[in-house]
């Protein structure tokens, strides 16, 4: 099974900014929040070993990984292809200032991208090789990955089948909880989007 956890809030997602490779670190509300998780997260291993927590490199999500590798007695590993898209040029660019044309390019064309950025397409290829190798590594266990939006969006299209556009119809709230886990011939997706309490 895998475990996909988006970070705690930044100050950035508490002001509605495209945040990619921007690298902040967890408000105090995110701190808050990673604390949570790191209780939640040991609970909801289905009675699974827990085999690994991997992170984005990214600060925010680093942060949040690190409080749940303590709590599960596991170091903390890093893999590149859990990182956030990158939005290029529109990093931090609040979501209110990006016009209503680019929003609806955005949500038409797959292989869209801000300047000097990545596409859907291009999350999607990547996260999709990243998620298979991490189930595969599972076995009857768990990996704990912790990530961001997009890639956990890539994450569960790649779980049920979908195209790269699925992931505009789904909405990932941070310090949530995704479980991906192995099926007879195919993933599934046995939970979605559940927050901490």
């Amino acid at each position: 099974m895998i475990v996909l956890v988006r970070h705690g809030r930044t100050d950035q997602n508490r002001r509605a900014v495209l945040l990619g490779r921007a690298d902040p670190s967890l408000d105090e509300a995110g701190r808050v929040q990673a604390a949570a998780l790191a209780i939640a997260v040991p609970t909801m291993l289905d009675g699974r070993s827990p085999v690994a927590v991997v992170t984005s490199p990214l600060r925010r999500t680093f942060e949040t990984a690190t409080a749940i590798a303590e709590a599960l007695g596991l170091p903390v590993e890093t893999d590149t292809r859990l990182i956030e898209m990158d939005y290029g040029e529109w990093d931090e660019t609040p979501l209110a200032d990006l016009a209503p044309e680019v929003w609806a390019q955005w949500r038409r064309d797959p292989d869209f991208r801000a300047p000097g950025g990545e596409s859907l397409a291009d999350v999607q290829a990547r996260v999709s090789e990243c998620a298979a190798d991490l189930l595969e590594r599972a076995g009857d266990g768990v990996v704990v990955a912790v990530s961001h939006v997009s890639p956990i969006k890539a994450a569960v299209v790649w779980a049920l089948g979908g195209e790269p556009m699925l992931a505009w119809r789904l909405r990932v709230d941070v310090a949530s909880i995704t479980r991906i886990v192995g099926g007879p011939g195919a993933p599934v997706l046995a939970g979605f989007n559940q927050p901490v309490r």
